[in-house]
């Protein structure tokens, strides 16, 4: 069984040959793989361990502080993510050496030319085009751009429908909770809620085909197109995509040749070089101190042109992708989950009194409208049947109307 396990020095994966381990054992294969003492291991499966400052503060998560629970009763299983925070440094284990040359095996030029990771730029997408549904697009970008103003960063998954020919259509976006400063975005990501988004997606005939995020204002006045921090979190959320056409989007303001702001939108592809260079551990994951944000630093040499080199242009690294959009099949007129304002059983009595003139169809066809619903709901059976009617457009079950017509109504 393989455990995710994020740390400030970020996503490492542990494995345990027995799923009825303990955290006991699980903390002694985090000794052995990742080097962390098992005396200086805080363990647990609520992401905000990670935004806590002293190990006083890492004591208040007591979830797996019990060292004789077994693993397998906290839900975990194979891919499940967990978070670490320890003190001290880390020594990491160097790489094996190869005697080579008189005092070993010979070199051929193949060996070296083997041996060699070139970075080179990626000239073809795997995704032909990305159109974004024009209501869902509009109301990520107006939040940003009216209610924080590009002051601080912010970012969702972008849901949709990959076409044969490699045409991705984006028709719903989902922002997870999170924290954004003027340089850095944590996505302070929810299993349970992302596994209600997932069933409402598959009720849809969507799946998740890629990341959003915005730059702030003070990034405007970089010369770079994505700084190596955001390399690194669009290249991590490539990799878990597992979606030869995943898409990386960025909004941000743009001065025109007036002299007003207009947001603009890009899309890219990591590179297959780049999701690869990130799966293998090339990169340096630290970048706090980053010298110069538009350039990735690796741990081993590279070859980029003629030369060996620790450090890499991040343009290289991103392959441009068209932008269409069109009118999606679904509204988004129903307020967005984790939000400043929360949304509350009063957002759904107010959006059923705005929509008395639409079908009861229509009127529940918005995602956000579902997340919410979703959370009231039986994950394996009343959500994907409500998100089937969606899709088709049918008639929803009188049992469901009455159940969610009393809900807007008890509010």
């Amino acid at each position: 069984m393989m455990i995710r396990i994020r740390s400030r020095d970020g996503l490492e994966r542990v494995t345990i040959d027995n799923p009825h381990a303990t955290i006991s054992q699980l903390k002694s294969q985090i000794e052995s793989q990742l080097r962390v003492p098992v005396q200086s291991q805080t363990l647990s499966a609520n992401q905000n361990l990670l935004l806590a400052k002293t190990p006083d503060d890492w004591s208040r998560f007591t979830d797996m502080a019990n060292p004789h629970t077994p693993i397998s009763s906290l839900n975990l299983t194979h891919g499940s993510m967990l978070y670490l925070a320890y003190e001290g440094e880390r020594t990491i284990a160097g790489p094996a050496v190869q005697p080579a040359g008189s005092f070993g095996r010979k070199m051929t030029m193949d060996d070296l030319i083997a041996k060699q990771m070139r970075v080179t730029r990626q000239e073809n997408p795997h995704c032909e085009l990305v159109s974004f549904d024009r209501d869902a697009a509009n109301a990520f970008q107006h939040y940003v751009n009216e209610t924080l103003a590009f002051a601080v960063k912010r970012g969702g998954f972008m849901y949709g429908t990959v076409s044969p020919e490699g045409k991705v259509e984006v028709d719903f976006i989902y922002e997870p909770p999170q924290q954004g400063t003027e340089e850095n975005l944590l996505l302070l990501r929810d299993p349970d809620e992302e596994k209600l988004v997932d069933a409402i997606a598959i009720g849809l005939g969507m799946r998740k085909v890629g990341f959003i995020f915005t730059q702030t204002i003070s990034q405007d006045k970089k010369d770079y197109t994505m700084s190596t921090a955001e390399v690194l979190q669009a290249a991590e959320l490539h990799s878990e995509g597992d979606l030869k056409e995943w898409v990386t989007a960025i909004v941000k303001l743009e001065v025109n040749e007036d002299g007003a702001a207009d947001v603009h939108f890009e899309a890219f592809q990591m590179s297959d070089m780049c999701v690869r260079l990130f799966k293998e551990g090339w990169f340096e994951t630290d970048v706090k101190d980053e010298i110069d944000p538009k350039l990735s630093k690796m741990k081993k040499d590279v070859v980029v042109g003629v030369k060996d080199t620790r450090e890499v242009d991040n343009d290289f690294f991103l392959v441009v992708v068209k932008i269409a959009d069109h009118q999606g099949p679904l509204s988004s007129s129903f307020p967005i989950e984790n939000r400043i304002i929360s949304v509350s059983m009063n957002a759904l009595k107010d959006h059923f009194n705005r929509t008395k003139s639409l079908s009861f169809v229509k009127r529940i066809s918005d995602f956000h409208l579902l997340l919410l619903l979703a959370k009231f709901l039986d994950i394996n059976a009343d959500v994907p049947a409500l998100a089937e009617c969606v899709l088709t457009q049918s008639a929803v079950p009188e049992g469901y109307k009455l159940l969610i017509e009393s809900m807007a109504s008890a509010s």
